[in-house]
């Protein structure tokens, strides 16, 4: 088994997918100024990429072992890559909903197989660990790097000009170039398939639902759907706040998006370090007490922006540096709550519940893009962002009820950190 290739080729996955997953909010920002679409319409990319990752998970999640993990990332990179080919040489609304759609399904397939293989590369839960959070942070890695790749592909004088469908032949060559890594490493998969798990759709169907007779579950599966929400509502619109409140150029408004990513790779990297001290119900209800009095100062400084030509990195308006914190304050709370919801079951029910994390995890997020999407389109960017308050005063409450079911629950296991 060609171990250093694997995880070679696994990173170089994940961080395609970070680059295209969080590519959403910079496209909805180039799709209303190429095609011309208002927000709504334009907010419809979450939905296609959410809901694909939703329904894929579902369905074939447990038949993935069957066809081979190392095939299942093959054909994801596949799929992914023809969609990206299809942008420079189809550039329409359509075949970017299409790309949103392919991402979806792929990303689905691509992690189950991710994670997986992990599994099959260690041998101990130290050397899982280890690798686990490297692959991870490489996630966050990719995140950082795509705003800044697809920003250099904006034409800075005509935004609207679809030059920058071309980063797409980009990631289409990156995704054949990993598909050629994993067809010369090797990888034993024989140990996955020692196991008798239940390998029918029913069966898999119905322990899903049997995990909602516990409260603990359906507690926890609302904390990570308005989190979630929360979530998406800032990294999808972000760059179009930066643009028509801040007034910031296209090119410009998708860099500084990239301090969000940023602030949430130092916040879960600190977050590790923290909960050795603080109990994880603390730290969350002050990251989300400190996220809503942030929104409240910092919102006020972007009103009444004015528009500038010698605008830069230096003198961009104030409330451009201080909302991506926000991405600060947010980054503990998704990894630890599915960190304690997974230690407080049964080890079997784990994968059936990281199903289900995957499906409310998606429904939370295009939600939230779409609400934002209407409040932004009805009113302003600034309303939009003053929305998500809501969401953030009832995580306060399913996180009261969360705790309280922890503490029912036979704890297996000691809390870390499960990156999302």
């Amino acid at each position: 088994m060609n171990r250093f290739r694997m995880i070679a080729a696994l990173v170089l996955i994940y961080m395609i997918f970070a680059i295209l997953l969080n590519s959403v909010g910079t496209v909805i920002l180039q799709s209303i100024a190429t095609f011309g679409i208002d927000k709504p319409e334009a907010s419809s990319l979450e939905r296609y990429k959410d809901l694909s990752i939703a329904l894929t998970s579902f369905l074939v999640a447990s038949f993935i072992p069957l066809a081979g993990y190392k095939r299942s990332m093959m054909l994801a990179l596949a799929i992914v890559g023809g969609a990206c080919l299809l942008m420079p040489i189809y550039p329409t609304f359509l075949t970017t909903r299409l790309l949103f759609a392919c991402v979806g399904i792929s990303f689905a397939l691509a992690k189950v197989g991710v994670y997986s293989s992990i599994g099959l590369l260690t041998t101990d839960k130290t050397a899982h660990s280890r690798l686990t959070n490297f692959i991870e942070g490489m996630f966050m890695v990719g995140v950082l790097s795509g705003n800044w790749i697809f920003s250099g592909y904006v034409d800075r004088a005509h935004p609207g000009n679809p030059v920058w469908f071309n980063v797409y032949w980009l990631l289409a060559g990156l995704c054949a170039a990993v598909i050629a890594l994993l067809a010369t490493s090797t990888l034993d998969e024989s140990p996955a398939h020692s196991h008798g798990h239940n390998n029918s759709f029913v069966d898999s169907l119905m322990e899903m639902f049997r995990l909602f007779v516990r409260p603990l579950v359906y507690v926890f599966l609302a904390s990570a759907f308005l989190y979630v929400l929360i979530e998406q509502s800032f990294g999808t619109w972000l760059p179009t706040f930066n643009n028509e409140i801040l007034k910031l150029p296209n090119a410009m408004s998708i860099q500084f998006a990239s301090i969000l990513a940023g602030m949430t790779a130092l916040g879960r990297i600190g977050a590790g370090i923290v909960l050795k001290r603080v109990r994880w119900y603390v730290l969350l209800n002050v990251c989300v007490i400190s996220m809503g009095v942030l929104v409240i100062v910092v919102l006020p400084l972007a009103r009444g922006v004015v528009a500038r030509t010698d605008i830069s990195w230096f003198n961009a308006p104030t409330a451009a540096y201080l909302i991506p914190l926000i991405g600060l304050l947010m980054a503990p709370i998704y990894p630890v709550i599915n960190s304690v919801a997974l230690s407080s079951l049964p080890k079997p029910m784990h994968a059936a519940m990281t199903g289900l994390i995957v499906v409310f995890s998606a429904l939370g997020g295009t939600l939230g893009s779409y609400i934002t999407a209407r409040v932004f389109s009805s009113f302003d960017g600034i309303h939009a962002f003053y929305f998500s308050l809501i969401p953030m005063g009832l995580v306060l409450i399913t996180l009261f009820f969360f705790k309280r079911e922890t503490d029912r629950a036979v704890v297996s296991a000691p809390v870390t950190l499960v990156a999302k």
